[in-house]
């Protein structure tokens, strides 16, 4: 079943419903049952669609209005369905999304707001190992010759498996002490991708590109999306995890805005409108839907040579 993608977005009080989305990253050694205190409001710890604005169910309402359509939606709330959400997808012409969409609740230098480093992890342990033993899957062997990874917007750990190396394996983040502390890393460089998305990397360097939880920062995502795949070696693979936590006044008002199996979508439609990929693919990695934090993995091959 194919559904199409482009159609004039409302945005609906798409901060406050931010609160509930996209929740503050703090520490996640907290009880999963206790609420987060954000901008002075109390916000459940996660929600699975319900809140706020759903891009999935408006395409697929007003392509079809069916019956099938509604169902489809329904069942991209549980656990292995929402990878359905990129399948056959008919894409517009255009990129649908507006300049608004990349505007945050904080507008000020990214720079001043991680100055301070952040000893944390930004999801909970289940959700890490999850993550770990999806990359012990699709990452090349460790200490493979001639392989390159870089982790995008990396910090202190990139969540490879436990002694994972390559002879090259670069960081980007914007707190410099954070990256001087990733174990992984041969590497770093400190950037500001939403001021220069240039990335200061040769055409076809590297093999595998990570990017955990902050693809939800990307103001430029379309131009991130491009330089990556100018640097991926072809047949390299990109890899965009996320969940539903993050800093709520730094992500993009379509993020906040949105639930899970459209931030699916969001970030496919990335892949899809850069160019240079193959189409995006989707994996709910989620360990305990419900109990956990949620995890999703959207991926993209740049085609073979």
């Amino acid at each position: 079943m194919s559904h199409p993608f482009g159609v004039k977005l409302q945005h609906r009080l798409p901060y406050i419903a931010g609160f509930y989305h996209c929740l503050s990253a703090i520490p996640s050694s907290s009880s999963p049952r206790f609420s987060r205190t954000v901008g002075g409001y109390r916000a459940p710890r996660r929600v699975i669609l319900g809140t706020g604005v759903s891009i999935l169910s408006q395409f697929m309402n007003m392509a079809a209005g069916s019956l099938a359509a509604k169902s489809f939606i329904a069942s991209a709330r549980q656990k292995g369905d929402i990878e359905k959400v990129l399948d056959n997808v008919e894409w517009p012409e255009q990129f649908p999304f507006k300049d608004e969409d990349f505007q945050r609740f904080d507008e000020s230098p990214d720079t001043l707001f991680y100055d301070s480093p952040r000893f944390v992890t930004h999801i909970d342990d289940p959700a890490i190992a999850a993550l770990t033993k999806y990359y012990s899957e699709v990452l090349p062997p460790s200490n493979t010759p001639g392989v390159a990874l870089l982790d995008m917007c990396s910090s202190w750990v990139s969540h490879y498996p436990k002694g994972y190396k390559q002879s090259r394996i670069a960081g980007m983040g914007l707190n410099e002490a954070e990256l001087k502390q990733n174990p992984v890393l041969t590497e770093y460089v400190v950037q500001d991708l939403n001021v220069d998305p240039k990335l200061p990397f040769e055409d076809n360097t590297f093999d595998v590109i990570t990017n955990v939880v902050s693809v939800d920062y990307l103001a430029k995502p379309i131009d991130v999306f491009k330089e990556m795949s100018r640097i991926l070696k072809p047949g390299g693979l990109a890899i965009m995890s996320f969940s539903n936590r993050c800093f709520w006044t730094k992500a993009i008002s379509i993020w906040t805005s949105t639930g899970d199996a459209d931030h699916v979508m969001i970030v496919g439609a990335y892949f899809h409108y850069a160019g240079g990929f193959e189409p995006p693919k989707a994996v709910d990695i989620s360990p305990n839907p419900g109990r956990t934090d949620p995890m999703y993995v959207v991926y993209s091959r740049k085609p073979a040579a």
